[in-house]
Formats: C-alpha cells, structure tokens, sequence
C-alpha cells in the first residue's frame, strides 16, 4: 500500500496537470459534454494503454536510444494541436446554433500517438518504479504499473471533461462561450507553441 502511495505522490500530477490532451478533453467537454467525448477518451486511452505495454515489455530502451524520433513525433503533434486548437475556435465563433462535431476514437488515438510527453510519462514511470515493483510484485509487475497508470488516465480524463461540459453550462450565454472557446484556442495554441520551441531537434539540425 506505501508503494501505491508513493506511486501516486509522482504519476498524479504528472497525469493531472494541463497538457495537450486534458486541455483538449476539457473543450470537448465544454463543447459536447461527457457522453460525446467518451470516443475521444477512449482513443487516447487505449494508445496511453498500448504505449505502456510496449516500453514496459522492452522497447522503451529503444526509445531512449534513438531520441530523435520522440522529437520529430512531438513537431507533428504540436502542428496537430494546432489545428484542433484552430478548429475549436472556428467553432467558438461562427458555428452560432450548429452542432458541434465532437472529436472522435480516431482523434483521440492521432493526439495520443504524436504526444511525445505522453511516451516520456510512461519512460519515467518505469525508470522510476520497475524495480520497485519487481520487489513488491514479482513477475506482475508490469501489468501491475500498466493497470494503475491506465485506471489513473481514464478518471483523471474523466474528470477534465466534466470540468470542461461543468465550465460550459455555467458560462451559460453566446458572449461567454465565445470566451471559452478563444480560452481553449490560446490554451492550446500556447502548448503547440511551446512543444515546437522546447524540441532538440532544433539543436540536433544547428550548424
């Protein structure tokens, strides 16, 4: 039990905190409420959920081996952020009395994929904790690791997409959700920006 507790005190708020994925869950929220972003949240999850599979079961130290390709996929997932940033704003300010189209599975596993910090999360879980839990649980240990970090994902996510439908309802006229929704777009624009400027992939090209 010490052991989940200290598992919790460093994956919490690593998984919590605002970044492309729960910002983008929490303006599908806001935009179409819980029941529609479960497909969303479903994508992203079951990538999160594959990704920790995969460096659980080895293929993490050829992650760590060849940085480059975490800093290309985070270059095209910053530019992906953008464009659904771009598209939330759209919506915000023209779409008056249309429905909004909500982000689906497929959205969901393109965001997840191209999340390089969603791969460096999972690295620095088992960098972390693998040995630990070797001692606490032997041969399960990995899909111990895999089994909290995936309940941890989907209730956290769960909870930013109710912020987000909560957020909407109480922001209540147009005027207001049009502020929401440039919120979301800067919130969005803002973490594109900073994946693309934060990249050593930009050292790795200068001569």
């Amino acid at each position: 039990m010490s052991f989940l507790f200290l598992w919790l005190g460093v994956m919490f708020p690593l998984v919590f905190s605002p970044g492309p994925a729960n910002i983008v869950f929490a303006a599908s929220g806001a935009s179409v409420g819980v029941r529609r972003s479960l497909p969303l949240l479903f994508g992203i999850d079951s990538v999160f959920l594959v990704k920790s599979l995969i460096i659980g079961l080895g293929l993490g130290a050829f992650i760590e081996q060849y940085p480059m390709a975490l800093q290309v996929l985070q270059c095209v997932g910053a530019l992906y952020i953008l464009y659904l940033a771009i598209g939330f704003l759209k919506t915000s300010l023209y779409a008056q009395g249309e429905a909004q189209k909500p982000l689906g599975f497929v959205d969901g596993v393109l965001i997840q994929l191209l999340n390089s910090k969603g791969w460096l999360l999972v690295l620095l879980m088992f960098s972390l904790f693998s040995e630990k839990a070797h001692q606490e649980f032997g041969e399960q240990a990995i899909w111990v690791l895999v089994a909290w970090l995936a309940v941890l994902n989907i209730s956290m996510h769960l909870v930013w997409i109710w912020a987000g439908g909560l957020l909407a309802k109480m922001s209540g006229n147009r005027k207001n959700q049009k502020v929401q929704g440039i919120i979301y777009f800067l919130s969005l624009g803002l973490v594109a920006v900073w994946l693309l400027v934060d990249n050593g992939l930009w050292r790795t090209l200068s001569f």
